[in-house]
């Protein structure tokens, strides 16, 4: 009886542990999710870190000198050209511009009578009863007089600027700075530095391309794959630091005429509306602008791809199921798939799913799928 107990326990775990080798061996190559890259006509972007300034900074300083008697703002506000922003005692050059006035009527009187005398000395010597040299001598007096009112009447324009410009005036619409005097100040003219005021929008984002970008974006011109942003309001987008995709839509509008010697980069400008005020001189962004022309790519999703050390690399599965791998070089994302550079062919079937189950040598069950893109927008592109 022992014997046969021990009999049966035996054949019992022999079905236990090669029932699932069995079954296994007769499942055949492990299944695997097939397809070809997808092809689509795109555009590179290339990314850039830059820094928005305002289109028009002033420094308002006064035109005269005299003390500061009012501020007409509140630190910070904003202001629209023309609006008052200081007064400055204009007491004595309303004096000087009544001085001037009198001025003017003294020499008005003076030219009257130079003209008076003129007169009657040509009448004198139609009578020849003076002598030409004196008439000379009235003639003159007559144009001296004439000077003198025409030295007296920019005297009254020159006082009645400085009587304008006690009144310290917003050159353009914009955002004030706080103030740096206070009433009852001594302020230079042209010197103290009163405000600064900065333009709110539209408002720049500028920033610096490497000589290779210079160069490349040199040749895109030169081909006519992409026109020159010196030349054309090229695209470009930007999002700050709390921000996701690329919200903020500009234009390029400068780029510098020379690459500085001691980076060896150069200087460009983006522009873009600013209605909100959200956008404020000072703060950095990440800005894209078109890096190349149109040109059909093919795009995997990153799933499929696969990293050897350095290496990018793909499974390829024939109809056979034979499975071989591809070395790829990798671009940017486009709508939530890879852009594959170069290493594939359009007809390829790359394993898209289950890549873990397959290995170059091996052989897998293909299955064939569909890819798509994803509706959203791309992300930042990768240089």
């Amino acid at each position: 009886m022992k014997r046969c107990f021990v009999l049966l326990i035996g054949f019992g775990l022999g079905g236990a542990v090669f029932g699932p080798l069995a079954v296994l061996a007769q499942s055949g190559p492990p299944p695997v999710d097939v397809a070809p890259p997808l092809v689509e006509k795109i555009v590179d972007w290339d990314e850039f870190t830059g820094r928005f300034e305002a289109v028009k900074r002033v420094d308002v300083r006064p035109r005269v000198s005299g003390f500061l008697q009012e501020i007409k703002f509140s630190d910070g506000q904003i202001v629209k050209r023309g609006d008052l922003l200081f007064v400055i005692d204009a007491r004595p050059f309303k004096t000087e511009l009544d001085r001037a006035r009198a001025e003017l009527d003294a020499a008005k009187a003076e030219q009257t009578r130079a003209l008076t005398q003129l007169t009657r000395g040509q009448e004198l010597v139609s009578r020849q009863a003076l002598a030409q040299s004196e008439l000379d001598e009235r003639l003159a007096n007559r144009l001296r007089a004439d000077a003198q009112v025409a030295i007296a009447e920019a005297a009254i324009r020159e006082a009645e600027l400085n009587v304008e410009f006690t009144e310290v005036r917003a050159p353009f619409d914009g955002r004030i700075s706080d103030r740096k005097v206070d009433v009852g100040a001594l302020l230079t003219q042209n010197d103290t530095r009163l405000a600064t005021v900065l333009a709110r929008d539209p408002i720049h984002l500028t920033f610096t391309g490497s000589e290779a970008d210079f160069l490349k974006y040199s040749r895109l011109s030169a081909s006519g794959s992409r026109e020159s942003s010196r030349t054309a309001a090229n695209p470009v987008e930007a999002r700050l630091i709390d921000e996701q995709g690329w919200p903020h839509k500009g234009t390029m509008n400068f780029v510098d005429n020379e690459l500085d010697p001691n980076s060896g980069t150069i200087r460009a400008r983006a522009v873009f509306p600013n209605g909100n005020d959200l956008l404020a001189p000072g703060l950095f962004a990440r800005l894209r602008l078109i890096g190349s022309g149109e040109y059909e790519a093919l795009l995997l999703p990153d799933e499929a791809i696969l990293s050897d050390q350095a290496r990018k690399i793909v499974l390829i599965a024939d109809e056979a199921g034979n499975v071989t791998q591809k070395t790829v070089k990798t671009g940017p994302l486009y709508k939530g798939k890879r852009v594959i550079r170069s290493g594939l062919e359009a007809t390829d079937m790359v394993i898209v799913a289950g890549v873990q189950r397959a290995r170059p040598g091996g052989k897998v069950t293909p299955q064939k799928v569909e890819l798509t893109l994803d509706a959203s927008p791309s992300p930042a592109p990768v240089k």
